[in-house]
């Protein structure tokens, strides 16, 4: 007597709640399919649009996750499961998931910082966490840069907004600045003739502003020669080690010897 009660009451909650359920799970599938075409297209779209690459990931990311979340609440509504419940559920939850995630969140928040006022973008070079790299990527809770070593380094954006960053890269030039000692027998009219000539001859170096070359500071057993140089930001290690090389090898042809060398 009581299994047939139990079936009974199956059957009838079969009856009331199985079409919304099968409804339901149809419309969990096609949605997803749907939300993966629009998000495709929505890339393609701000492709065509040229849209920061900086920002693109990130509104990817938002975009995809804010039509699942709409697209579940829907399909909870067809189902028949009472939002009231599930609301103060989601509210116990979201108070529970903001203390143990308070770290995440904030990186979340640092990291539309960082899309709003750019203190840097994807292709830029930039010194933090006492390593110089290329933005490769900004993504909601992190940045991936690139080291010149080829290393990747994840930073928390918390980390990058709160911080003091160097962006070597966003006014396009560099200066170098080389510092070479010589002791006092040595004519500084030669020596800076030798480095200009050294210099005329190495690329990447920028006509302006001007290079200086000068006395940057007197000892008593010599000088130190102070070359300034401006070179295009991106590239500017290997164009370094191309002007000191040539400069080095140049003093060294004409005769002159460099203290400790």
């Amino acid at each position: 007597m009581k299994l047939d009660k139990f079936y009974e009451h199956v059957y009838s909650w079969v009856l009331q709640y199985g079409p919304g359920f099968i409804i339901g799970i149809l419309v969990l599938i096609v949605g997803l399919w749907l939300i993966k075409l629009f998000v495709n297209w929505s890339h393609s779209r701000m492709h065509q649009k040229n849209v920061d690459p900086s920002v693109k990931p990130f509104l990817m990311s938002l975009l995809a996750v804010a039509l699942r979340a709409l697209l579940i609440l829907g399909v909870m509504q067809i189902i028949g499961i009472k939002m009231t419940l599930f609301a103060a559920l989601v509210g116990a939850f979201g108070v529970a998931a903001g203390l143990a995630l308070s770290g995440t969140l904030q990186n979340f928040a640092s990291g539309v910082l960082i899309l709003l006022l750019k203190p840097f973008a994807v292709g830029d070079n930039i010194i933090t966490q006492g390593m110089e790299g290329t933005v490769m990527s900004i993504q909601i809770f992190y940045t991936l840069i690139k080291t010149y070593d080829n290393r990747d380094l994840i930073v928390p954006n918390s980390q990058l907004s709160n911080q003091v960053i160097i962006n070597v890269s966003r006014e396009g030039s560099r200066r170098l600045e080389i510092n070479m000692k010589f002791s006092n027998s040595i004519d500084i009219k030669q020596v800076r003739s030798i480095i200009n000539a050294a210099i005329d001859k190495s690329e990447n170096i920028l006509a302006t502003p001007e290079r200086r070359i000068g006395v940057g500071e007197l000892q008593a057993d010599g000088y130190i020669l102070s070359i300034n140089v401006w070179i295009n930001a991106h590239g500017f290690q290997d164009t370094k080690l191309a002007v000191q090389e040539a400069i080095l090898q140049d003093i060294k042809d004409a005769g002159i010897k460099i203290p400790g060398m």
